[in-house]
């Protein structure tokens, strides 16, 4: 690899740092701005959670497909 192909890749990390940075800083502002909805999610995720303990024993595969579910709450 050629240094001028390193140093044309350099840029391109940096960018997507950026933009991650940028993604990280709006869904910050966004849960600050909405607290309600940050806070349903959060009854939603325990409901999830609390749901998955009951039938662990007798169900582990659902109890398993709904802590992803919890997982996944918020995460549009």
């Amino acid at each position: 690899m050629s240094s001028a192909s390193a140093t044309f890749q350099a840029p391109l990390g940096i960018s997507g740092a950026f933009k991650a940075f940028a993604n990280e800083a709006y869904v910050l502002m966004s849960a600050m701005l909405n607290p309600g909805q940050v806070i349903e999610e959060v009854h939603q995720m325990r409901k999830l959670q609390l749901e998955a303990d009951k039938i662990e024993a007798s169900e582990p595969a659902r109890a398993a497909a709904l802590r992803r579910k919890a997982a996944r709450i918020g995460m549009n």
